[in-house]
């Protein structure tokens, strides 16, 4: 089976040549402009198995877009991660949302809260990869002309969001196949929609917890004990592993 660092490489080599219409103004392709940091996030943390996969939605502009990892906030990515690397710029920028790459002083609310609960829960993050790993659904961040950030799930038209869709269901097969996760969950509801039926196909079981984003009220009221209340109902024992200083005996 094809290691990460081919999944991500046909991933985007497949979505480069896609366009979408408005409202999207710009498109941001970390795999190419982030691939530095991103192939080294693979290759240092993408070797399976692991018990769960986390698939997020999209790059952010403060996070992906601008390390190329996943729910990438630049001082966790550098200074717990250990991932640094140069970044480039992408080809058409938004003025409004510039990429600095690990310049950037401005931290990405969700991702410091995803790795920060990580940190919190698994102390280092040998200790957390051992047991999980995290992939973005999608590898472009999309903004509209005012520089707001775009879903996935409002593309037009209709065909070119079918196309990345599917280019993005093939590689989180790939990922899925790769790790051999026995739960895959997905991290919003969107994402979770988009895992499920890969999961089916893999004999994963499947479900959705919190997303971390500000925009969620729900989010902002204590998103640590939320998700991990989503991770329980999941099945998923991690109870007691920040006490213990690392992975518990909890299975996924």
């Amino acid at each position: 089976m094809a290691d990460l660092v081919r999944v991500a490489e046909r991933l985007r080599r497949r979505t480069r040549v896609l366009r979408f219409g408005r409202p999207v103004a710009c498109v941001y392709a970390p795999l190419d402009y982030a691939w530095k940091p991103h192939r080294r996030y693979l290759e240092r943390y993408g070797l399976g198995p692991r018990e769960v996969l986390f698939v997020g939605m999209n790059p952010g502009p403060f996070g992906m877009a601008q390390t190329g990892v996943p729910f990438g906030d630049v001082e966790l990515v550098r200074d717990w991660l250990g991932i640094e690397a140069p970044v480039g710029r992408p080809k058409h920028e938004h003025p409004r949302r510039p990429v600095l790459g690990f310049d950037s002083g401005r931290r990405e609310v969700s991702g410091a809260r995803f790795w920060g609960w990580a940190r919190e829960r698994f102390r280092t993050p040998d200790a957390f990869f051992r047991r999980a790993f995290v992939w973005n659904y999608c590898p472009l961040c999309f903004m509209e002309e005012g520089g707001r950030n775009l879903t996935p799930d409002r593309l037009r038209p209709r065909e070119a969001r079918e196309r990345l869709f599917a280019i993005c269901d093939e590689a989180l097969a790939a990922v899925a196949a790769h790790l051999r996760p026995s739960a895959i969950v997905g991290i919003g509801r969107f994402a979770g929609d988009r895992a499920r039926p890969v999961a089916e196909r893999c004999g994963a079981r499947c479900g959705s917890a919190p997303h971390p984003s500000p925009a969620s009220p729900r989010a902002n009221r204590g998103w640590n004990a939320i998700f991990e209340a989503a991770l329980r109902d999941l099945g998923i024992g991690w109870a007691g592993d920040a006490a213990a200083g690392g992975p518990g005996s909890g299975s996924a």
